[in-house]
């Protein structure tokens, strides 16, 4: 599966990354701690995933919702993400089953090369033993 990154420096050692993949796309906070003098770079990944990524009660205060309201946009939200793991499992479903059937295609094509061979084999002791014999004039 192909996943992207793209990073975006900000102030004060804030950087913000999108990550890119078959089920999602998110911009996540990273806090990043340089030290120059001994060359290490330290990586805090703060990676959250799913409906539990937002704060509703920020939500419902900034945009001025109603308890219902804010159990909309929740259900709402919770319905994308079911939405998103179905396309999700099925696009692994997808490559699944592409996988597999090269693979039995793959079967059936040795299967018929060996049997091939052994035919060919097969025929090629039976004159090689009859041309012995009569070489021996046994036959």
């Amino acid at each position: 599966s192909l996943h992207t990154c793209t990073v975006q420096m900000g102030p004060n050692g804030r950087n913000t990354a999108c990550s890119s993949s078959p089920s999602n796309v998110q911009w996540l906070p990273i806090q990043t701690a340089f030290a120059f003098e001994s060359l290490i770079q330290r990586v805090h990944l703060d990676i959250q995933v799913g409906e539990h990524t937002n704060n509703y009660a920020e939500i419902a205060a900034k945009d001025k919702l109603t308890e219902l309201q804010l159990r909309v946009r929740q259900l709402m939200e919770q319905v994308d993400q079911v939405q998103k793991e179905q396309n999700y499992q099925r696009y692994r479903e997808e490559r699944f089953r592409q996988t597999s059937e090269s693979t039995n295609q793959r079967v059936l094509w040795w299967s018929i090369v060996q049997t091939l061979i052994l035919v060919a084999i097969g025929f090629w002791q039976m004159r090689h033993l009859k041309s012995f014999f009569e070489a021996k004039k046994l036959v």
